[in-house]
């Protein structure tokens, strides 16, 4: 009878601890358990630490309660614009409410990591390139709008969204490099130009300065020489102005005296004696012989060869005049022809 009571106890004990064994559960500190009863859920949502379940009646689903770091993967988009970019980022979230997270959604994860693909995309469509380069806060809380909207209802909560990186095409790079180069060149030419005027300036009063003060130019010079010469080179250029010329030249002179310009300097020469066997004579034509031009009116009798006739002499009778045989050839003309005197 003794040993039928201990195999009884043996058996209960035996069989009391298989069933602590399947119904103790254990949550750790940043879990939640949900209880599943008869596929019902459980109102109460199980804290951290030991718990029991009825083994074949409950089922314990753990949620983790910690912030998930979730990489979104590229994205390609065309932008605003119309630029081609590749962008990539990275969402942080956790669960709120571990019951909607099982309750509400399949897989709160993978349901996320969409949502954070679709709202990316949407998100380079509607922004310019230079609001993805430079103004990313701005981007970032957007994408975080986005996803948090439907998420709210799914037991997660978006902590933060930052987009990672930005790829751009090769000509685009060299495009932006270009832009940014002529930008810098720019920006120098300015500031040499500004750098100059400043300088004119300063010269402009310096030199009105030395105006008052001749020496000063002289003392000037010799501390560029000195500046020049400090370089050890082999030669040396020295400029000698014109101020310091007329100087050294009223220093010779005295101070009684005044300086008398040289030779062609703004004066006319003096006129020199013109010597008439180095004159140049006018230059003419040899073949051009001298004429004499008269405006008295030409006779009305013909010119002929011999001496004028004196006075007393007959008319002149056409029809005494012998007749031509016009296949004669004549030795010369009945008439002289005209000649200029």
């Amino acid at each position: 009878m003794v040993q039928v009571l201990l195999v009884v106890l043996v058996a209960v004990l035996a069989g009391g601890l298989l069933y602590g064994m399947a119904a103790a559960r254990v949550v750790k500190q940043y879990e939640r358990g949900v209880v599943l009863r008869l596929g019902r859920l459980h109102d109460a949502v199980r804290p951290p630490g030991f718990t029991m379940i009825i083994p074949g009646l409950d089922r314990l689903r753990k949620v983790n309660m910690q912030i998930v770091t979730m990489p979104v993967p590229a994205q390609d988009g065309i932008t605003r614009d119309n630029v081609t970019v590749r962008v990539d980022a990275v969402i942080y979230f956790k669960v709120v409410d571990p019951a909607s997270a099982v309750i509400q959604v399949e897989d709160y994860r993978f349901a996320v990591s969409q949502m954070a693909q679709t709202s990316l995309r949407s998100i380079i469509g509607k922004s310019d390139l230079d609001d993805l380069l430079s103004d990313r806060e701005k981007l970032n809380q957007g994408l975080e709008l986005m996803i948090d909207s439907p998420a709210v209802g799914w037991g997660v909560q978006i902590d933060r969204v930052e987009i990672k990186d930005v790829s751009l095409p090769e000509t685009m790079k060299r495009s932006m490099a270009r832009q940014a180069e002529a930008d810098r060149e720019r920006r120098a030419r300015v500031i040499n130009a500004d750098a100059e005027l400043q300088a004119s300036k300063k010269l402009a009063q310096a030199a009105q300065q030395m105006s008052t003060q001749p020496a000063a130019l002289q003392l000037r010079l010799l501390q560029t020489v000195v500046a020049v010469a400090a370089e050890k080179n082999s030669t040396l250029v020295l400029p000698f102005p014109v101020e310091l010329l007329r100087f050294l030249e009223r220093a010779q002179q005295g101070p009684g005296q005044e300086p008398q310009p040289p030779v062609g300097a703004g004066q006319p020469d003096a006129e020199q004696p013109v010597d008439p066997s180095t004159a140049e004579a006018p230059v003419m034509d040899p073949t051009v012989t001298e004429q004499t031009f008269t405006d008295r009116p030409l006779p009305d009798a013909p010119l002929t060869d011999g001496p004028p006739e004196p006075d007393g002499v007959p008319e002149f009778d056409p029809e005494a005049l012998p007749e031509l045989d016009p296949e004669e050839p004549s030795g010369r003309s009945r008439t002289r022809p005209f000649t200029r005197h």
